[in-house]
């Protein structure tokens, strides 16, 4: 049974049956049948029905954002914008999907020779609950405009918001078995993997979980997207706008109540400015306004589940004892629901959780350097390497720090977030594949060569083609 709770009070709110073996199988038929006639129906066609996804969810924007807020306890600003967001991408896609799926004509020995994008066909999308319908679509649309269909295998715990989002599709005007959600526990991912109608998956979750949807992938030889966790270095140099730096930093590590892979983590800051960085951001952060996910005036929610609770306080706690001080908050707060207080760890250091470990709540790390030699080492000295930001007023020093940031986002002087027009995804254990923009368009597509002969006599043909000595 998949149960939806109320992070903000403790409360199941729904339960859902899950689905049982027939289920599956008659999801996976339909997925398989629908598969060559949405391939046929061309971008075009695509293209439509990503406009009318984008207007079901601005016409009824306030219900779905309602439901994340009650479901996974995001402040009721944050859900209508990640709705809007979702809504922004797939008119996106629609305006450009076509041309950035367009043949590529390519010099070669032929009369002519291109490359050609061709979908795969069922991909399975196992996304996680943080950001309920943003994950899904982020995941989700590039592959569909490329031709793809969708099985959503969602977290268990946002089992309303995985319904909402194959009703959207619905009414959007989607071919039966295009998208589809299949309410299942983790148990049944390996047996949808090894199907011979799923030809690849896309996971977004932690990096344990991504590593054994790699290895059932692997055994399967099929295609995998992983977008895994991060612990994100946030850079602030000595010269840095201190001002936008550290208002920038209170949002960046608090967004979504701190429950992002991309927020900033670890807050590494130069010597000399590092006693005002702190001040002003433990100022800030103390200022925070926590409670009822539905008030507009609350900026912090409650973490989704207990357990998420449970974990954040012991590496609190553990950091605490092994040297660190917290400056602000650093317990949770009693009561119904999930709440956490939002804290600033400062004296943080190697050994302890909140330096090595990703913190998926309102809990930032501050991490003194003594240069940016010292600061580029700290910042890649973990496991991930997801998102990464850079505060200085220098900018061509910052783009020569950046060359040498290991993570597959770098911010400077802003705020790290996922932009349709731009790649996303991560190296290290933060996995592999990228999503948006023309890379993830990509992702699930056989990238075809076509060469049409007789083969060229031109002198150009033969430069095209190195002789073998």
């Amino acid at each position: 049974m998949l149960k939806s709770i109320d992070p903000a009070t403790g409360r199941e709110l729904a339960s859902f049956p899950e689905a049982d073996e027939a289920a599956i199988e008659s999801a996976l038929a339909r997925a398989w049948t629908s598969r060559h006639p949405w391939r046929d129906a061309g971008p075009g066609m695509r293209a439509s029905l990503m406009r009318s996804v984008a207007g079901v969810l601005r016409t009824d924007k306030s219900r779905y954002a309602a439901l994340l807020t009650t479901e996974m306890g995001k402040p009721i600003v944050e859900a209508e914008a990640e709705i809007e967001k979702c809504a922004w991408t797939a008119n996106w896609l629609a305006e450009n999907g076509e041309r950035l799926l367009a043949d590529e004509p390519t010099e070669s020995t032929a009369t002519e020779s291109y490359v050609r994008f061709q979908p795969l066909g069922v991909i399975l999308a196992v996304m996680p609950w943080n950001f309920p319908f943003w994950q899904a679509f982020r995941a989700g649309l590039p592959a569909l405009i490329a031709g793809n269909v969708m099985l959503l295998k969602h977290s268990s715990n946002v089992p309303q918001s995985a319904l909402a989002i194959e009703e959207v599709f619905r009414e959007a005007g989607m071919p039966e078995g295009v998208f589809q959600t299949l309410l299942i526990g983790s148990a049944a991912v390996d047996r949808l993997i090894a199907d011979h109608r799923v030809a690849g998956v896309t996971l977004t979750g932690s990096d344990k979980a991504g590593a054994m949807v790699a290895e059932s992938a692997g055994r399967a030889l099929k295609k995998t997207v992983l977008e895994l966790g991060g612990s994100d270095p946030f850079i602030v140099l000595a010269d840095a706008d201190l001002d936008a730096a550290s208002a920038v930093a209170v949002r960046a590590r608090n967004q979504n109540n701190g429950q992002s892979c991309i927020a900033a983590k670890r807050f590494i800051v130069e010597e000399p400015v590092a006693d005002e960085f702190e001040r002003r951001f433990t100022a800030a952060v103390a200022a925070l306004k926590v409670g009822n996910p539905m008030d507009r005036a609350n900026q912090v929610g409650p973490l989704a589940r207990g357990d998420l609770v449970e974990e954040l306080e012991r590496q609190v706690n553990e950091s605490v004892r092994l040297g660190a001080r917290a400056l602000t908050g650093g317990k949770r707060i009693g009561g119904d629901g999930y709440y956490f207080e939002p804290t600033v760890l400062a004296n943080v250091r190697p050994g302890m959780p909140a330096y090595h470990e990703e913190t998926f709540g309102p809990v930032a790390a501050v991490i003194r350097v003594k240069d940016a030699e010292d600061a580029l080492r700290v910042a890649n000295d973990t496991d991930f390497g997801l998102g990464s930001n850079i505060w200085t007023r220098d900018i061509e020093r910052a783009k020569k720090l950046a060359e040498r940031i290991e993570a597959g986002l770098v911010f400077i002087n802003g705020m790290v977030a996922s932009d349709a027009r731009l790649p996303f995804g991560g190296v290290k254990r933060s996995g592999y594949g990228r999503e948006l923009s023309e890379y993830g368009i990509k992702e699930f597509t056989n990238i075809q060569t076509v060469w049409v002969g007789p083969t060229r006599t031109d002198g150009q043909a033969a430069k095209a083609l190195p002789r073998a000595e």
